[in-house]
């Protein structure tokens, strides 16, 4: 669900700067280079690249390429939340111009490391209720982007799970709660679903392979 701004508009926003000059000096001398810091809070394998490939790649449509025009900062969090926020900090320290981040986590820090650069999200679950943004309709603020999930249709996924395997019974929501710390917006909507459905969840915290493998053999 986008929250109030498309991609052009975006990309509109990187060149507002430019748009301002004078136009003799325009003429006189090229576009300055935008600088783009992108926090990506999957690690560097071959899914974070294709992420970033496909960025660059819808920039490039849009007439930013790159090494040309804009030149692009890219820091891969890989999950580990000290980390992300120490490549927050790296890429505030850098001043480029906008900011683009990717899971909550990543939001989290950059929200925390300034208030000034324009942070646009993705793949974050319910920015209003992590204080990201005032509303969906007006962030307000320095953070715009995209939500991840419409959680009216968490609910649908509990029903799809009862009408695929009738006979379950009970279901775990597993998580980490270091980075997914908005777990319980998933529990809660849950909740909500009606008694008919007859499915016990349950969540259980998970940090690493050891506890995920605890957490199979108990359910």
């Amino acid at each position: 669900m986008t929250v109030t701004i498309g991609r052009r508009e975006l990309l509109a926003a990187l060149g507002s700067g430019a748009a301002a000059w004078p136009l003799a000096a325009r003429a006189q001398q090229s576009e300055p280079m935008r600088r783009i810091g992108l926090l990506m809070g999957v690690a560097d394998d071959r899914e974070g690249q294709a992420r970033v490939t496909a960025l660059k790649q819808g920039l490039q449509e849009l007439g930013w390429t790159d090494g040309h025009n804009i030149q692009i900062e890219t820091r891969f969090g890989g999950g580990d939340v000290g980390r992300i926020r120490a490549d927050a900090a790296e890429l505030v320290a850098l001043a480029p111009d906008i900011i683009v981040g990717q899971t909550t986590p990543v939001i989290r820090a950059l929200r925390q490391a300034t208030s000034s650069i324009p942070i646009v999200m993705a793949a974050v679950n319910d920015p209003v209720e992590q204080g990201f943004v005032s509303s969906l309709a007006h962030p307000g603020g320095n953070i715009t982007g995209f939500m991840f999930i419409d959680f009216q249709m968490v609910g649908k996924w509990l029903e799809m799970l009862k009408e695929a395997a009738p006979g379950v019974a009970r279901a775990v929501l597993m998580f980490n709660p270091d980075t997914a710390p908005h777990y319980y917006v998933y529990l809660r909507s849950f909740e909500a679903v009606p008694r008919s459905i007859a499915v016990e969840v349950t969540a259980a915290p998970v940090r690493d392979t050891a506890e995920i493998e605890e957490c199979k053999q108990r359910a």
